[in-house]
């Protein structure tokens, strides 16, 4: 009889980030496939949810970058690999890929790595220290745009031995649904926001850092009621400033001078996320660099939302232009503004057509059961190599 497939995944911190609910939903779905499936991370808010009966969780300074605990950590993870008798070590991120590495070249176990993001690459010492994703027996690219930047950016580093693939990233479309959502839930975050029911309510999800391009959003707002004087909405600005308390005072004063302070309301953080999807709109993602993915636009169409997108990066995949959503010109504030003007004109008709077809994309492309599915048969056929 084959002994059990036994998964260990390694991510720095379990928050609430896409790499991180992957590694979540990864690791217990592997559990009903009959694998033994642990997770090595540092902490984060996500792990209280795991059910330790199915996964087994193993805290390690993992997130640290410090050469010397990237070594410790390889040590411990080889005693690990070792004494659980792990079959794939699944590395999520860079500074734990280099432990993981080291460790699998130790007890000659199979190392997988997926490439979440882009990452800095200024210099040639940043790159090597990228590299080390490139360096696994499989590679998976969470979109077609990471997969992209990689052959273009890390192909010396790559080995034509080794596989190298594209694994969408997925959502669990039973969490996302609106057909869950209670009226309860709706009038507690109203409250909450302090938003009242008659308020058009636009949502821009995502951490405060430059790149998202909250700064231009606020610009394409400022467009955008001027284009409508009478209309009573409200912007709302979903996101924690992770200690960018400058950037954040910025984005403040930026509302201040254009006289938004009625129609844009900063929200540190939300863990009602399909209620803020429901109650809203039209949901923006308005990044001016490439998103790798592109967890929002796949999260409102899921909730069957009107999206509009930078047309830049994963949004160009996820979103399917004047079908599922809009896609807008990256860093363009009067392009944005077009588009949530030809957003809010569409009759109630057109709008539930974009709901229904942004839905059925998500669940044909992008759901949850689909990515750990690809990622458990990629694990077989590398164990039975």
């Amino acid at each position: 009889m084959a002994s059990k497939l036994k998964v260990l995944q390694v991510i720095p911190r379990l928050g609430y980030g896409g790499a991180e609910t992957g590694c979540y939903d990864l690791a217990h779905y592997l559990h009903e496939q009959d694998c033994k499936s642990y997770i090595v991370t540092s902490g984060g808010e996500l792990i209280k949810y795991i059910d330790k009966k199915k996964v087994k969780l193993i805290k390690l300074p993992v997130q640290s970058k410090n050469p010397l605990i990237i070594l410790i950590n390889s040590i411990a993870l080889t005693l690990l690999i070792l004494f659980l008798n792990i079959s794939i070590v699944h590395a999520r991120s860079r500074a734990p890929a280099w432990s993981c590495y080291i460790a699998t070249k130790i007890t000659r176990r199979k190392f997988v790595t997926t490439f979440h993001g882009t990452y800095n690459f200024k210099n040639s010492i940043k790159k090597f220290y990228n590299s080390i994703m490139v360096k696994s027996d499989v590679l998976i690219a969470g979109s077609n745009f990471i997969f992209s930047h990689i052959s273009e950016n890390y192909q010396k580093f790559l080995n034509s031995k080794k596989k190298f693939l594209v694994i969408f990233r997925g959502i669990n479309t039973e969490y996302f649904d609106s057909d869950t959502i209670k009226k309860k839930d709706i009038d507690k975050l109203k409250a909450t926001w302090k938003i009242e029911d008659n308020k058009k309510i636009i949502l821009l999800p995502g951490r405060l850092t430059a790149w998202k391009g909250q700064e231009m959003f606020i610009e394409g707002i400022n467009l955008f009621k001027q284009s409508n004087p009478e209309l009573d909405f409200v912007a709302v600005i979903l996101g924690d400033d992770q200690g960018r308390t400058v950037f954040r005072k910025k984005l403040e004063r930026l509302v201040e001078q254009f006289n938004l302070t009625q129609n844009i309301k900063f929200v540190d953080n939300c863990n009602v996320m399909p209620v803020a999807y429901y109650i809203s709109d039209v949901i923006v993602s308005s990044s001016i660099e490439p998103e790798a993915f592109g967890r929002v636009s796949v999260e409102a169409q899921a909730m069957k939302k009107p999206i509009i997108a930078s047309n830049i990066g994963g949004s160009k995949e996820t979103v399917i232009d004047n079908k599922t959503g809009l896609l807008f010109e990256s860093g363009n504030p009067k392009s944005l503004c077009d588009k949530l003007n030809e957003i809010i004109k569409l009759d109630t008709l057109t709008l539930d057509l974009m709901g229904r077809e942004g839905r059925k994309n998500v669940i044909n492309r992008f759901n949850i059961e689909k990515m750990c599915l690809n990622t458990y048969s990629e694990y077989k056929k590398l164990v039975n190599q």
